[in-house]
């Protein structure tokens, strides 16, 4: 009976119906309580709902802000191009389009189960990997914000749970060519869907090489496959943004504006739209008589003074921005919940804190049991926030690497109830390698 109901628990297939299941039963709720004519436009009027508008239009890569603006270079491409063909398939502005996004979504968002389960499975057995994915499935914010935001942090979930699992995979299994371009290929989708990502890249690049190099395999030449597999995958865009605007905009440009709206006089801890040009008609005049770039050089040079005239207040909002990350939008987690009766919100609330306690606990533990994968696991919550605890935060920014919060938290729990126990040697598929490598040369492609 206990097998039973063990091999239950961590099939995977049934987490990924209750993962849909979630998703779908909650987006219907959403939908049941509003008009479906502000659904059909409402989620659409933001940045990327603009973009893809413009390409499902015919007018190319342009005009974020509602009105023609021009080209632009606020988003990288990935997802902009596949809202664009939603609207394309089921029409603009329309309830069937907006259903089309959600399903989307939804669909990236579940399946960020199947690299989670195998990468907590690598770690620590199926049933690490499935208390993993059983707590990203009921996950609230991942749930909540499949339906919420028409934005890419459901398909950045799906991406950086699969890069944590290749960077596990390739760690162990160093000998194949193509293993390492394929590595490549998926870093340059994932920074041509969210560039922030290109903060983890040289640290799990480079815990991957201290492990080949630890281990006597070679390295050096297969991290500049993969260097340059990224490039070439960054390369085109770089090139259009450089004919479009005549600078060097290698992904995005929005930072300045990003680093202005999080540093100004009239800055509060959370985002609340003030000054930023989608909603402030005078800011908007500016962006299209100054052009995108002049634009956001203007916001980062403003930014960057008033950061230096108040470093006080800067570290007020970064402390403040901290908490909202980690509680999961909200800069006074503790007065909130209890100013604020909703039992949903505090449930939110209080699953994000206990995420949060469980990254901390998790890093601890695998510090404990001298995991090889300490290293990977930690660097994500730890450098993936930084530039948003000195700009802005917003909820979704931490669902790209939500996944490995709550491998975190799986590993925490794991711990307390005695079951975690990481190898202070190669696993036995590392040990299957090391014996192939080292009767045999290592093979070329």
């Amino acid at each position: 009976m206990r097998r039973k109901f063990e091999r239950i628990a961590t099939s995977l297939a049934l987490i990924l119906v209750v993962a849909v299941g979630l998703r779908v039963t909650m987006t219907q709720d959403y939908v049941r309580q509003r008009p479906k004519q502000a659904l059909a436009v409402i989620p659409f009027l933001f940045e990327s709902g603009n973009i893809a508008y413009s390409l499902a239009r015919g007018r190319g890569f342009a005009s974020p802000l509602r009105v023609f603006t021009g080209p632009t270079a606020w988003m990288t491409p990935v997802y902009p191009f596949l809202l664009a063909g939603v609207l394309r398939l089921f029409g603009t502005y329309t309830f069937r389009s907006f259903m089309g996004a959600v399903a989307l979504n939804i669909f990236f968002s579940a399946l960020a189960c199947v690299p989670l389960f195998y990468a907590g499975k690598r770690i620590g057995g199926a049933r690490l990997g499935a208390l993993a994915a059983w707590l990203w499935a009921v996950f609230p914010n991942a749930n909540l914000l499949t339906f919420q935001s028409l934005w890419d942090a459901s398909l950045d979930a799906f991406l950086g749970a699969a890069i944590l699992w290749a960077t596990l995979v390739l760690a162990a299994n160093p000998r194949r060519k193509r293993d390492w371009c394929g590595y490549g290929l998926l870093w340059g989708l994932t920074l041509m869907t969210n560039p922030v990502f290109a903060i983890l890249l040289p640290f799990l690049l480079g815990w991957i090489s201290y492990r080949h190099w630890k281990r006597g395999f070679p390295w050096a030449r297969q991290v500049a496959l993969t260097g340059l597999f990224v490039i070439l995958c960054c390369l085109p865009w770089t090139v259009r943004n450089y004919e479009v605007f005549h600078a060097l905009v290698p992904l995005r440009s929005v930072m300045g504006l990003q680093l202005w709206l999080g540093n100004n006089a009239e800055t509060t801890p959370l985002f609340l739209g003030r000054r930023h040009p989608i909603f402030d008609s005078a800011e908007r005049e500016k962006y299209t008589e100054m052009g995108e770039i002049a634009y956001m050089r203007e916001k980062r040079y403003l930014a960057l003074e008033y950061m230096a005239g108040n470093p006080r207040r800067v570290a007020e909002l970064s402390a403040r921005r901290f908490l909202a990350v980690w509680s999961g939008g909200t800069a006074y987690p503790v007065r909130d919940f209890f100013d604020n009766p909703d039992l949903w919100f505090r449930y939110v609330l209080l699953f994000n804190l206990f995420a949060a306690m469980g990254v901390l606990a998790g890093i601890v533990a695998l510090w404990q049991s001298h995991s090889a994968y300490t290293f990977p696991l930690a660097v994500a919550p730890v450098v993936f926030p930084l530039p948003y605890y000195l700009s802005l935060v917003e909820p979704r920014y931490r669902l790209p690497i939500d996944p490995i919060v709550l491998l975190l938290l799986a590993v925490a729990l794991h711990a307390l109830l005695g079951g975690f126990r990481a190898a202070t040697s190669p696993s036995l598929e590392e040990q299957a390698d090391i014996v192939s490598i080292d009767t045999k040369s290592m093979p070329t492609s």
